[in-house]
């Protein structure tokens, strides 16, 4: 009869430990597919920043440093490989952007200018759909990091090698941003 209570806590055990383990795969594996949408929308922010870029070189000229950073930035995020080096990367490249849209108000001929314009519009479309994106993926990492951090799933968790993972935040310059009404201007 022991032996049967034994074998029974052991299975029992062996279940809770099968499901903890499987609640945290796929909320690491949830977290990673957010991230893969991010990639999509981060992959049509690069491609249209060399455009861009482009444009303004026609009327910014001599503003080569700005347009520089925005390149190395750029590149910088393409070649990042893991999701915290993108993180990374992008919240450099971010910063960057934001350097070339001061730069860019003192080029009023370059603000009519009906291809700027459009990238502009493309712009920030991306910027939009990258800001959803980003807040689904901050989701599900603090849904997974809640698992990986409270009992009784931080035993498995520690014994699993899962650990806390970075949220996707926006970095310092736009968090300063967020804080005053945005600014449009043509």
């Amino acid at each position: 009869m022991a032996t049967l209570i034994i074998i029974g806590v052991i299975v029992l055990l062996g279940i809770i430990f099968a499901s903890m383990y499987n609640s945290l795969v796929k909320l690491k594996n949830n977290r990673e597919n957010a991230f893969a949408d991010i990639d999509v929308q981060l992959k049509q922010r690069h491609d249209l920043i060399p455009q861009l870029v482009d444009t303004v070189k026609g009327y910014a000229s001599h503003e080569k440093e700005t347009l520089d950073r925005v390149i190395q930035a750029r590149n910088g995020a393409v070649n990042a490989k893991s999701i915290d080096e993108k993180i990374n990367a992008e919240n450099q490249l971010s910063s960057a952007l934001s350097g070339l849209k001061i730069t860019l108000e003192a080029y009023p001929d370059l603000k009519a200018n009906q291809n700027f314009l459009q990238l502009q519009e493309e712009v920030s479309d991306v910027e939009n759909k990258l800001a959803a994106v980003r807040r689904y993926f901050n989701s599900a990492t603090k849904e997974y990091n809640n698992a990986v951090q409270t009992f009784p799933s931080n035993l498995i968790a520690g014994m699993c090698g899962f650990r806390k993972e970075i949220m996707f935040d926006l970095g310092q310059n736009e968090r300063a941003n967020l804080e005053q009404a945005p600014k449009i201007s043509f």
